[in-house]
């Protein structure tokens, strides 16, 4: 069987795909993550497929999972803030409202063959106070997130809710990832926990 490697520097992609293969290797993708003009899915789903094919083509015998992440608002692309003020201009911009969070996430083999996705989770953004935002910002917690928040951070007090997969709003979709590593004769288990 092949050799698992994912493609990204996130301790919250590595935490989660643990939960559903134990065995696999972490080499972040070095690509310009800029996303392609035209529907926010398929950029996603496109710049996932520029992370796995840049790991992939240095590595033989094995299958590379990759995966990136944005926040949509009011039609617009919130990546990670810059600084603090961005992220307390994020955070603002969210409170006490609906967005999206869309994760594209694909799979490279050494082979060639390759398979993408996208999901797609509505976020209900609770009605924090304002030193809320101001401390979470100041934590410094924001600044590698997109949308400058992570739902499990502050014990979910940022979110009031969801529809579709919580471990997307994470960073990684597992039912979505699973079908694909099946697909690639990867052996995976049932994801644990929420």
């Amino acid at each position: 069987m092949a050799a698992l490697i994912l493609a990204s520097a996130s301790p919250r992609r590595r935490e989660l795909l643990g939960r559903i293969c134990p065995a696999f290797t972490v080499v972040p993708a070095d690509v310009d993550e800029s996303l392609d003009p035209g529907p926010v899915a398929a950029a996603v789903e496109r710049l996932a497929l520029r992370k796995a094919r840049a790991v992939a083509s240095g590595a033989r015998d094995a299958v590379v999972l990759a995966a990136d992440t944005v926040v949509v608002v009011d039609g617009v692309v919130l990546g990670k803030p810059a600084g603090p003020a961005e992220a307390r201009a994020m955070l603002r911009r969210l409170r006490g409202r609906v967005h999206e969070v869309v994760t594209g996430v694909a799979v490279v083999d050494a082979a060639g063959r390759e398979a993408s996705l996208s999901v797609t989770t509505r976020v209900l953004m609770a009605a924090y106070s304002d030193a809320t935002l101001h401390a979470y910002a100041a934590s410094g917690a924001p600044l590698d997130k997109a949308g400058a928040y992570a739902i499990q951070d502050r014990d979910g007090a940022l979110v009031d809710g969801l529809a579709g997969s919580y471990t997307n709003v994470v960073g990684l979709p597992l039912e979505a990832t699973r079908r694909l590593l099946e697909g690639f004769g990867v052996r995976v288990s049932a994801a644990a926990g929420p």
